[in-house]
């Protein structure tokens, strides 16, 4: 592991996601700040997604997927290229914020520093972007 950090100002690994954030509360984008990117990035990744779905509808569902991502520390630019957002699990393209059905959910924001753009069309989904990031990971970490 490296130095690759994802931190956010409003809520701690492992907190609470606040409300204005859930899908159903505003579904605004939390900020997100990226650290200790690894030379030779070219490009970020961001996947998250919620592993405890799976016992209330039976599989990981995907909150977000967007790719291409400016390769800088500070303030994680997710706005820009229409064509780098993935497909969700709610069959939207862009951000989809928490939305548990049946109680309190862990979600997880998993940022990869890649060492290439990826060459995906628009509403990829999370499995084809895990499919084109094969073999470019420099790095990666999660919150």
């Amino acid at each position: 592991m490296g130095n690759l950090k994802l931190t956010s100002s409003s809520f701690e690994d492992g907190g609470e996601i606040p409300r204005e954030c859930g899908y159903k509360n505003g579904n605004k984008v939390p900020p997100l700040t990226v650290s200790g990117i690894p030379e030779g990035v070219k490009s970020l990744a961001l996947i998250m997604d919620d592993p405890d779905a799976m016992g209330a509808v039976g599989k990981v569902w995907v909150h977000w997927v967007v790719w291409d991502m400016l390769a800088s520390d500070g303030i994680l630019t997710t706005q820009g290229n229409a064509n780098s957002y993935g497909t969700t699990d709610f069959g939207t393209v862009g951000y989809g914020g928490p939305a548990p059905p049946d109680k309190r959910h862990t979600y997880v924001f998993k940022l990869y520093a890649l060492d290439s753009m990826l060459d995906l069309h628009g509403e990829s989904s999370k499995t084809d972007v895990e499919k084109a990031m094969e073999g470019h990971i420099i790095e990666q970490t999660q919150l």
